[in-house]
C-alpha cells in the first residue's frame, strides 16, 4: 500500500509548471567531455532512450546530436504513477579547427552515447630537424591543441 506524500504531488505539480515555462523544446542532455590522446570522447547520458532515435551530424566545424525518448503505453493499461516523460534532448558542441570531422564514430551502451573525435594529423605535434653547415640540431614544433567549445 502506497502511502500519501503531498510534497511529491508538489514537485511534480511545481516541475510541471517549470517545464511550461520553459516551453516544453528540447532539453539538454548531462555529459562529459575529455581527451585521450590523439581523440577527444564525448559521453552523454540517455537513459531510456532507443537507439534508433539518435541522430548525430556534423555540419562543418558544429557537431548536433538529437534523441527522443518515447514510452509505450499499452492498450487497457490503468497507471497507477507515471512520473518518467516522453523527451526530447539536443546538444550542440563547435568542433574548432583541427579535428578530423570524416573519423567521428559514436557507440550507445547501458544508456550512455559515447561519440569519440579524432583530432586531425596535421594538429598533432611534430618534431621539426634543423640542419646547419655548424652541427645538426632539432626543433620541437608544437601547433595549439584543437578545442571543444560548447554552444
Amino acid at each position: 500500500m502506497a502511502t500519501y506524500d503531498p510534497f511529491r504531488d508538489l514537485d511534480r505539480l511545481a516541475s510541471t509548471l517549470l517545464d511550461a515555462r520553459r516551453g516544453g523544446g528540447p532539453r539538454r542532455m548531462p555529459m562529459d567531455l575529455y581527451r585521450d590522446g590523439d581523440h577527444y570522447v564525448l559521453a552523454a547520458d540517455l537513459p531510456g532512450v532507443d537507439p534508433g532515435s539518435v541522430d548525430i551530424d556534423v555540419d562543418g566545424q558544429l557537431l548536433t546530436i538529437r534523441a527522443e525518448r518515447t514510452l509505450g503505453s499499452g492498450d487497457g493499461v490503468k497507471w497507477i504513477t507515471r512520473e518518467r516523460e516522453t523527451a526530447s534532448f539536443v546538444r550542440q558542441l563547435n568542433l574548432g579547427q583541427g579535428i578530423d570531422t570524416e573519423r567521428i564514430s559514436a557507440s550507445y551502451r547501458n544508456g550512455v552515447l559515447s561519440v569519440t573525435i579524432p583530432v586531425s594529423e596535421k594538429a598533432k605535434p611534430r618534431r621539426i630537424t634543423v640542419s646547419t653547415d655548424e652541427h645538426d640540431g632539432v626543433i620541437e614544433a608544437h601547433e595549439s591543441t584543437p578545442q571543444l567549445i560548447e554552444q
